[in-house]
């Protein structure tokens, strides 16, 4: 807490005014200190908030636990209502939220979360907020947080575990692969607390399989799944959010805000069920938003195999088992190409190019050579492939295939051939 000044006012020396006379500007350079009536005032505009505002579009949250916990504490204690969007097998959230700021002629605006007595920032979320009908303000959030691994596994399971409406995009995702990307969150849907009951799938591509995966993760867990036809456009993917937001704020009535007990926040618990309101008095009208940002499609993807390591990634995707792949430079880890679903092509690439410094590090230790090594890895339920580049010096391949549909030996040999793809006229 900065002291003020008690010795009286000083005068200026060339006019001889009294300071405070004058009028004062605020200076940021300067430690200086601000008089509220109490301690409610002080915290009435932000206790119904996550975070604090510290500058244009930014907020900050200091937290003494990992970002994921301290994001439960807060849905916890606040209980607010707001959307999340998510990706599966494709990086469209994002774009989708800087769309629904242009078009509201707002901003998008970033959550920094940081260590409480170090200021190292831990995770930062981007959002964009709305206007609704009934005069309150909906957050958006994309749950592709800027984190390590971890922490943005956990934040994006909070985002949509406590959201009123969890909204997931998903990309052209392999078949046989599916069910697999989906278990992990269905099994935390299972396992709680999990007090979101709606969650809505948006294919971006073919939607057959993803109608049968809806209804397995709704299977067991109490939460309404809906899948829409495919999204072929980016102002379809805002109708069917904003329609299903409607839909859903007429089934729950008008809006109170919920105020929050007197602080401590309390530690993470099973979610507090919420009691029906009235019925209600009106309905919530849509958000009139339409101009959306692009989302790929097949004709963006057709475009973007012309480049070679484009189209290599993209015909090993369609081997039978493939679930990821990754080209990545083995000297940053850096990755260039990626096709298929989780694991990411960062993660991909950061972990291929462990792998691979530690297998050049063993051969030249044993003195065996220093060629790119190439390897097969078998886990529980999958197999990691690790192999160089075909007349690309410097990079490597690294690819998950799922083991109850992948034969390793049959895959490596499909792999092998794919090499001609280096061939071919560009």
């Amino acid at each position: 807490m900065t002291i003020p000044n008690t010795a009286g006012p000083p005068r200026d020396s060339a006019s001889g005014e009294d300071p405070k006379e004058a009028p004062q500007t605020w200076e940021a350079t300067r430690a200086q200190t601000q008089l509220v009536r109490d301690e409610e005032t002080y915290l009435a505009a932000e206790q119904r908030d996550v975070g604090r505002a510290v500058g244009a579009n930014v907020r900050e949250l200091f937290v003494s636990c990992d970002a994921g916990p301290a994001m439960q504490q807060q849905f916890e204690h606040l209980r607010p209502e707001f959307i999340a969007i998510h990706d599966v097998a494709t990086h469209s959230s994002r774009k989708l939220i800087a769309g629904i700021a242009a078009a509201s002629k707002g901003a998008v605006q970033k959550l920094v979360i940081r260590r409480q007595g170090y200021g190292t920032t831990l995770a930062t979320l981007e959002y964009v907020e709305l206007p609704t009908a009934e005069g309150h303000t909906l957050r958006i959030y994309s749950t592709e947080a800027d984190a390590d691994t971890t922490s943005r596994h956990a934040l994006a399971r909070m985002l949509l575990a406590f959201s009123t409406l969890g909204v997931i995009l998903v990309g052209d995702v392999p078949g046989h692969s599916i069910t697999g990307i989906f278990k992990p969150l269905h099994e935390d849907m299972i396992a709680g607390p999990w007090p979101n009951r709606n969650l809505l799938l948006l294919p971006l591509s073919t939607a057959n399989a993803l109608v049968t995966q809806g209804m397995e993760l709704a299977r067991g867990t109490g939460v309404n799944v809906r899948t829409t036809p495919q999204v072929a456009r980016p102002a379809d993917a805002w109708n069917f959010i904003s329609s299903t937001w409607t839909r859903l704020r007429e089934e729950m009535g008008p809006r109170t805000p919920a105020v929050p007990a007197a602080r401590p926040m309390p530690a993470p618990s099973a979610p507090v069920a919420r009691t029906a309101a009235p019925a209600p008095q009106r309905p919530a009208a849509p958000l009139p938003l339409r101009p959306m940002p692009s989302v790929p499609v097949r004709n963006a993807q057709a475009t973007a195999d012309q480049d070679p390591l484009t189209r290599y990634v993209n015909q090993l995707s369609q081997l039978t088992g493939m679930v990821s792949c990754c080209i990545f430079e083995v000297a940053t880890g850096q990755d260039l190409a990626h096709a298929g679903a989780s694991p990411g092509p960062a993660d991909l690439a950061e972990h291929g190019a462990d792998l691979m410094a530690a297998m050049l590090t063993t051969s030249r230790t044993l003195g065996l050579g220093h060629a790119m090594p190439e390897a097969a890895i078998t886990l529980g339920a999958h197999h990691l492939v690790l192999r160089a580049v075909p007349k690309h010096p410097g990079l490597a391949l690294h690819a998950v295939l799922d083991k109850t549909h992948a034969n390793l030996t049959l895959a490596r040999l499909q792999i092998a051939r794919m090499d001609s793809v280096f061939d071919e006229p560009a």
